[in-house]
């Protein structure tokens, strides 16, 4: 798997960045190609046509769309990794197959097998990838309703609830208040997916509501971006 340094403009953490492998249809390992050294640029506004990369397979030739790489810095900025355009050579294809996964942390309460992603392509891809990620973190029959009810509650379980905001626009302050209100309601805890990000002061009041907030790129891999969701994954429910 290629990996690349990241800076990042906004706080300036260094990261290692290590791209995405996504299957092909013809069974070999695809990874889009990384522009080493490039600057990376922070994503303020999404469309589903810019969050969409051709990749073609170095076994095959086949040009397929995968979801352009990012990365969530602890800061709540979400970057976007340059990627070198599909018809450029010299490329060296990706040396293992498998997706990218959460490292899993050393202080974790118990083993975890690598979570395994759902690539989002649409609304209910984020809800069915937030519910996999719920089920791997250790809480048990995570249901989805059949349709999204007025509370705005898209995943249950037992003693968890959880939003998944799929718009384009930063969560807000608004969204992390009403997910408090209907956890105090059910007695359970709340937790938020976002795959846009959180506005500035909806990060403060999850922090001070100690709301698990996690960011969902297009590989379906949440990323924690607040002390208490690195503590649920960390110890899990």
């Amino acid at each position: 798997m290629e990996s690349v340094p990241v800076r990042c403009p906004v706080c300036s953490r260094d990261h290692a960045y290590v791209t995405p492998v996504y299957p092909c249809p013809c069974g070999s390992p695809t990874a889009p190609p990384l522009m080493r050294g490039a600057p990376v640029e922070p994503v303020t506004h999404r469309t589903w046509e810019d969050d969409w990369v051709s990749v073609r397979c170095h076994s095959c030739g086949r040009h397929d769309e995968w979801p352009y790489p990012e990365l969530c810095c602890p800061c709540g900025t979400v970057l976007r990794i340059p990627v070198r355009p599909v018809a450029a050579r010299g490329l060296t294809p990706p040396a293992s197959p498998g997706p990218s996964h959460v490292p899993l942390p050393r202080t974790a309460a118990r083993p975890r097998p690598a979570f395994q992603p759902l690539v989002i392509r649409t609304a209910r891809d984020a809800v069915s990838a937030a519910a996999l990620y719920l089920t791997w973190l250790g809480y048990r029959d995570v249901v989805q309703p059949g349709i999204r009810p007025t509370s705005r509650i898209d995943l249950r379980a037992a003693g968890v609830i959880a939003q998944v905001d799929s718009t384009t626009r930063a969560t807000t302050l608004r969204d992390v208040e009403c997910l408090w209100l209907n956890a105090l309601n059910a007695s359970a805890s709340g937790v938020l997916f976002s795959l846009a990000g959180y506005a500035d002061d909806a990060r403060a009041r999850a922090d001070g509501l100690c709301i698990p907030l996690f960011v969902l790129d297009l590989t379906g891999t949440p990323q924690p971006v607040n002390g208490a969701a690195d503590e649920l994954v960390s110890t899990g429910p």
